[in-house]
C-alpha cells in the first residue's frame, strides 16, 4: 500500500508506509494522506517514535512465590 505524500519541496509522491516513517524521521516530508483526510506536518498531530519508559513496569507480575 502506498501513501500519498507531499515533499517538503512541495512535489508530490507515494510510499510506502516504512518509507514514510524514515522520511518523517527526517523532515523530508511537508504533509501525507490518512484515511481521515491530509495530515500537515508540524501542524496536526502525528505519532512519533516510541522512547523508552523509565517507570515501574506494571504489565508483568509474579504468579508465584519460592
Amino acid at each position: 500500500m502506498l501513501i500519498p505524500i507531499i515533499t517538503i519541496c512541495k512535489e508530490p509522491d507515494s510510499v510506502p508506509p516504512y518509507v514514510l516513517d524514515r522520511m518523517l524521521a527526517c523532515g523530508e516530508i511537508h504533509a501525507f494522506e490518512r484515511s481521515s483526510g491530509w495530515v500537515i506536518v508540524g501542524r496536526d498531530p502525528i505519532r512519533s517514535a516510541r522512547a523508552s519508559y523509565h517507570g515501574l513496569e506494571r504489565r508483568r507480575s509474579v504468579s508465584f512465590r519460592m
